[in-house]
């Protein structure tokens, strides 16, 4: 088996069989997909052409739509990752794995929490984030970005940029666009943050080199859906999402040793 697909699968694997979409929005920043709760992911646009993937989605069984996070068609692969979000990414699930409760991961954004921890260290951000100039303040910064502006590096500096670098900080489109299995292998050394609300939030990540998760839980259904609905831009923290900050110590150890023994049978 192709090790890069390795994430991939593990993710897909926990799908349920019975679980159905009820609905779906494309929006101008954010993909939704409902299937009981909400999952949200980036739109993003591009890839091969010619997608067969057409609506109607409702009714669709939700792990035939999160299958498309293996397709190189990205506006498919944006609507498998709001879908698989909508199976991990519930208040529910993820405080079923917390050892504390949720509020108690609630925080105001990494970058800006991290300040304190990175001031002075190498540190590389991959794709666009706010309070990116109160990193740059604080540290040697790098920013990779396949669309780059002033100032940053084009994303295929990585293989030169991420061995030396003592933090980085991802973006979960990553996941989208295929390029997070590399990028979390380049960047061995560093201490990883998985960022954004495009991330699928499971315990097992820290497993898979990833030593901060930072994504977002929607805890307002309304909220979102008529925020994306209405063509917001940035993440929808403020408007039904919350932000999320888990490390390894957060998790429970009974959900942390699953986690382990299935990433070390994946490797049998």
């Amino acid at each position: 088996m192709n090790e890069s697909w390795a994430i991939y699968d593990r993710l897909l694997e926990q799908i349920p069989g019975e679980a159905t979409v009820a609905s779906c929005l494309v929006g101008r920043g954010w993909t939704v997909v409902d299937s009981g709760w909400m999952g949200v992911a980036m739109t993003y646009r591009g890839g091969s052409r010619g997608s067969l993937f057409r609506p109607p989605h409702a009714g669709r069984r939700l792990r035939d739509m999160a299958a498309y996070l293996k397709s190189w068609d990205l506006y498919e692969a944006s609507l498998a990752t709001a879908a698989v979000n909508s199976f991990y990414n519930t208040p529910e699930r993820v405080g079923a794995w917390l050892n504390k409760p949720l509020a108690a991961v609630h925080g105001g954004g990494a970058l800006t929490d991290m300040l304190d921890g990175i001031a002075g260290k190498k540190v590389c951000i991959i794709g666009h984030f706010p309070d990116k100039e109160a990193v740059a303040e604080r540290c040697a910064l790098t920013v990779l970005e396949r669309d780059p502006q002033d100032g940053d590096l084009p994303d295929f500096a990585a293989e030169y940029v991420l061995p030396e670098q003592d933090f980085v900080f991802i973006t979960g489109v990553t996941l989208t666009n295929k390029t997070l299995p590399r990028l979390l292998a380049l960047s061995a050394q560093a201490t990883v943050v998985l960022m954004g609300p495009s991330v699928p939030l499971a315990p097992w990540w820290f497993d898979h080199g990833v030593d901060v998760l930072a994504g977002m839980v929607v805890v307002d259904r309304e909220q979102v859906w008529r925020y994306c609905q209405e063509g917001g831009m940035k993440g929808p923290f403020d408007d039904g999402g919350w932000m999320v900050q888990i490390t390894r110590d957060d998790v429970l150890r009974e959900a942390g040793a699953r986690a382990g023994t299935a990433a070390r049978a994946a490797a049998d």
